[in-house]
């Protein structure tokens, strides 16, 4: 598993952790960077998930708008919550990381969704990601 894909996860986990708790972004953030710094193998992944994580927070207003102007008749509330982090790293690297292809962004999600969601989010985190990639 590349070190990317790793950092995907990372995030993932960041926001799911932050929206299931309630708990500020920032606050999840930090408490993952006092562990990340004790694991110096990941640093490779820490530091692409930090940049992930950063990005979203930067840029969540842009991101949930797309994400909501482009998932058909679904509100970012009735999403899970796995799906709704998953989409907000996708609309991420595709609106704001121009060294990652859009394939690869959506392919990332498509699978991670398979991993950790429900049986139909593969599906559903794709065509919202492929209708935020033709628009931008």
């Amino acid at each position: 598993m590349s070190a990317r894909t790793k950092a995907r996860k990372r995030a993932l986990d960041i926001l799911f952790q932050s929206d299931v708790r309630d708990e500020p972004i920032a606050s999840i953030l930090a408490a993952e960077a006092k562990r990340a710094a004790g694991e110096p193998a990941r640093e490779a992944s820490w530091l692409y998930a930090r940049e992930i994580v950063d990005g979203i927070i930067d840029n969540r207003d842009e991101i949930d708008e797309q994400i909501t102007t482009f998932a058909k008749d679904w509100s970012l509330a009735r999403m899970p919550a796995v799906d709704r982090a998953l989409l907000r790293i996708g609309s991420w690297e595709i609106l704001y990381n121009e060294h990652v292809p859009t394939a690869v962004a959506i392919d990332e999600a498509v699978e991670l969704a398979k991993e950790f969601s429900t049986e139909e989010s593969g599906a559903f985190v794709h065509g919202v990601l492929a209708r935020i990639a033709r628009s931008s």
